[in-house]
């Protein structure tokens, strides 16, 4: 097994683990309503860094990260991104943060990474 494979092995195996690691439920739902209940890692930070200043400032900064395959196992080749057109609904995720509450995010951007096999989605406040 190449390195490389194996760094995708060890990325779904760090993203999915709910038990040991930093896995957490994560229900992605596609513009069409089809709904994926997938495990990955789920951020909400409310505090960010100006890099100008190095002062502390107020923002949110929200992001999930999931595997590859795990999105393809429930929409095939569509991975989540962002939507432009107003009149469609856009990819929504949601999740529950560290103290239970259930916040609904819609995806602003997307980054894949095909060497790891993991999808890096920033998020925005969504209702």
């Amino acid at each position: 097994m190449s390195l490389r494979e194996q760094a995708r092995q060890d990325a779904r195996a760090i993203l999915n683990d709910s038990v040991t690691g930093f896995g957490w439920p994560i229900k992605v739902t596609d513009p069409a309503g089809l709904v994926a209940n997938l495990t990955g890692f789920g951020n909400d930070i409310s505090q960010l860094i100006d890099p100008d200043t190095g002062a502390a400032i107020s923002g949110r900064m929200p992001s999930v990260a999931l595997h590859i395959d795990d999105v393809a196992a429930a929409y095939g080749a569509a991975l989540p991104g962002a939507v432009a057109d107003p009149t469609i609904k856009p990819w929504l995720v949601t999740f529950d943060d560290i103290s239970g509450n259930t916040v609904i995010f819609k995806v602003a951007e997307s980054f894949p990474d095909r060497a790891l096999g993991l999808i890096t989605c920033g998020l925005e406040f969504y209702g």
